[in-house]
């Protein structure tokens, strides 16, 4: 699951950038509020929660449209047929009832009610986790483990089977191996894993559409096992058709280079910057773009922390490589347009133009002399690499 990029706190007279802290009721109203602090946060509630109010009047004198009508057949609906979209995927609802976890397991601390507070207690973002030898072997094993979970999940990425199945079969897959899914309940998010399809960049929703022959999907697996999370993503081609479409495999070939060429850099005293000079410069090779919105993260106790690691170039990301820092590298290649938009279950980022996306994804750990890829493929891992289209194609021409 990317990290989304630096916000600015929206405290009363604070310049400094959010972190991950909002509050709660506007989360309940499905509204953005990051701040930089708790400390911030109540400093400003006076003046704040006035606008809990004034959402609310709005919200009695324009309710919302009714979503439309389900399906007699099968029950399923589009929940939101006013909205815009910009290419051919659509939600089908209802979603699934949320899957739970045996108490047996530990839960990381937003299980409960959503917010995870243990990132909230670390709001300066230049602080980088160092971990420790016995650390780095938890890591190790999570990241072992999520490499299983999605290599599981990406057997069954067929024509005529649904993401929400693909949910299913992650979750139960993260209970054999007594993990709990990262993504379940993380800011409110409902389901146990990411699957974003097509023109998707980023945390698709698992739901009711079956897979189609053509179709391109990314699968976000991130488990966490033992105080430790791991993370990583890959994109599949689901049937023969993707695999012949040659802006398909120009899209998920240049999204799988970029993070191989980025992963080289790794070593000691890289500064988090430099990756994304890489993949800009490959991605315009291929005629493709970078999404600028999300950015790979620092990740171990926690699911999201510091550093922060764009993927674009000419950013202006702080920090440098040490030895014992874990975070991933998640380029997210657009065919046409960097640009994103969010459906209004604020979650699924989409392409603004309809166009292909693709996006791979693995934890890193550097190490004294280099880089330990912690989500490594194995040698029966699915998917792999298919040859380029010819070199006018690729270009799209």
């Amino acid at each position: 699951m990317a990290a989304a990029a630096t916000r600015k706190c929206i405290g009363v007279d604070c310049a400094n950038d959010a972190g991950t802290l909002q509050c709660p009721t506007c989360l309940k109203m499905g509204t953005d509020s990051f701040f930089c602090s708790q400390d911030c946060f109540k400093r400003s509630w006076s003046e704040h929660k006035a606008i809990h109010k004034k959402s609310n009047l709005l919200t009695n004198l324009f309710p919302p449209k009714v979503v439309s009508e389900p399906d007699p057949a099968t029950g399923h609906f589009n929940p939101f047929p006013s909205f815009q979209f910009t290419g051919s995927l659509r939600p089908l609802y209802p979603l699934s009832p949320r899957r739970t976890i045996p108490k047996s397991i530990p839960h990381p601390d937003y299980s409960r009610d959503g917010i995870p507070h243990s990132e909230q207690k670390f709001v300066g973002r230049h602080n980088i986790t160092i971990l420790n030898k016995e650390e780095q072997e938890g890591m190790r094993k999570v990241c072992r483990l999520a490499r299983e979970v999605l290599d599981i999940a990406a057997r069954e990425a067929k024509p005529g089977v649904t993401t929400d199945y693909i949910d299913e079969v992650v979750h139960k897959a993260c209970i054999e191996r007594e993990s709990y899914p990262s993504p379940l309940n993380y800011v409110h998010f409902p389901k146990s894993v990411c699957t974003s399809v097509n023109e998707t960049i980023c945390h698709g929703i698992p739901d009711q559409r079956p897979l189609e022959d053509g179709d391109i999907i990314n699968i976000d697996v991130t488990l966490y096992h033992k105080g430790f999370h791991g993370d990583l993503n890959e994109t599949y081609y689901v049937g023969d058709k993707a695999r012949a479409n040659a802006d398909a495999v120009r899209v998920v070939e240049t999204s799988r280079e970029c993070l191989d060429k980025s992963i080289e850099l790794v070593k000691p005293g890289m500064l988090f910057r430099d990756p994304g000079n890489v993949i800009e410069k490959h991605a315009k090779g291929r005629n493709c773009s970078v999404v600028k919105t999300y950015c790979g993260h620092g990740i171990n106790q926690l699911f999201h922390c510091a550093p922060n690691v764009p993927h674009y170039g000419k950013n202006k990301a702080v920090g440098t490589a040490k030895p014992g820092m874990c975070f991933t590298i998640e380029p997210m290649i657009n065919i046409g347009t960097h640009r994103d938009r969010t459906w209004p279950d604020d979650w699924t980022s989409t392409t603004a133009d309809g166009s292909l996306s693709a996006q791979f994804e693995h934890t890193l750990l550097v190490t004294e002399d280099g880089v330990e890829v912690l989500t490594a493929r194995l040698s029966d891992s699915p998917g792999g690499p298919v040859p380029m289209p010819s070199e006018q194609t690729a270009n799209g021409n």
